[in-house]
């Protein structure tokens, strides 16, 4: 079943001093894209989340985050008394004010207050590890849910070449039996005196040239690929776009080779429905 590489999933943690917000975002790129973005404390496992993400995520522009609301316990802010201490020394020189006033311009310049973090809790880590997981499992149900819409829509743009294959197949017939009669009608026109069986072998060779049963049988072959493909238990969106290209190779030809403007109009409309088909498989997996 196909997956589309688009999807979110979001986990909120919440511990007795504060809560933990893990969220994950995803759209289509040809590789695998991974932002991180964590608190400081935390840098420590970015490694082991890349690995786990680039395992359970595959491909992708994946932003992944998690946030921190702290409820007080964690952090302790302490005043700097050196570097205060220091300021008020300068403050002096600058400013004739009391000691107090010289402390409330003091505290509220940089590096005036020092935070102390404590250490990476392991067992808060082990705990945040399981809502990453979760939050991919959320993320991959939302990729998998895009995917089933993915699909229905490669199957009907499928059947629709199909079926306009067949108006092609239809139309072959009255295509060639037109091109003999343009032949036939510019050698009349020459008022020259043609050796009939020479004409014969020319007007073969001519139309072996515009004959389009290979291209035809080829797309049909491609077609039914690209639908088998669809229902594989893996999602390959590359694949899907290599048999992307063969198909429109087919059509293309069908295209060149047709030479007759009611074959030309229905090659176009599969172009349009085959372009439709490459702007969606950008968005699978």
């Amino acid at each position: 079943m196909i997956q589309s590489m688009t999807g979110y999933g979001k986990t909120v943690l919440q511990l007795s001093t504060k809560k933990i917000t893990v969220e994950l975002k995803s759209l289509n790129s040809k590789n695998l894209d991974l932002n991180v973005r964590i608190p400081s404390y935390y840098r420590e496992k970015e490694l082991d989340i890349r690995k786990k993400l680039a395992s359970l995520l595959v491909r992708g522009k994946i932003d992944f985050s998690i946030y921190i609301e702290d409820n007080g316990g964690e952090l302790s802010s302490k005043i700097n008394e050196k570097v205060v201490k220091e300021y008020m020394n300068q403050l002096k020189s600058i400013v004739d004010s009391s000691e107090v006033e010289l402390l409330k311009m003091a505290v509220r310049l940089p590096d005036s207050l020092k935070t102390e973090r404590e250490e990476l809790d392991e067992e808060e880590w082990l705990q945040i590890n399981k809502a990453i997981d979760e939050t991919a499992v959320k993320i991959n149900t939302y990729r998998f849910d895009e995917g089933k819409a993915l699909h229905q829509d490669f199957e009907l743009r499928i059947s629709n070449i199909e079926n306009l294959l067949e108006k092609v197949i239809e139309l072959d017939p009255q295509r060639m039996e037109q091109v003999k009669e343009k032949l036939s009608k510019a050698i009349a026109e020459l008022e020259t005196k043609v050796d009939q069986n020479r004409f014969e072998q020319e007007l073969i060779y001519y139309i072996e040239k515009l004959d389009i049963t290979e291209e035809k049988v080829r797309l049909k072959n491609h077609l039914d690929y690209f639908r088998k493909e669809l229902k594989s238990e893996i999602s390959n969106g590359k694949k899907l776009g290599f048999i992307t290209q063969e198909i429109g190779r087919e059509i293309n030809t069908i295209g060149s080779k047709s030479n007759f403007a009611g074959m030309q109009k229905v090659v176009v409309q599969m172009k349009d429905e085959l372009e439709k088909i490459k702007e969606q498989n950008l968005n699978v997996l």
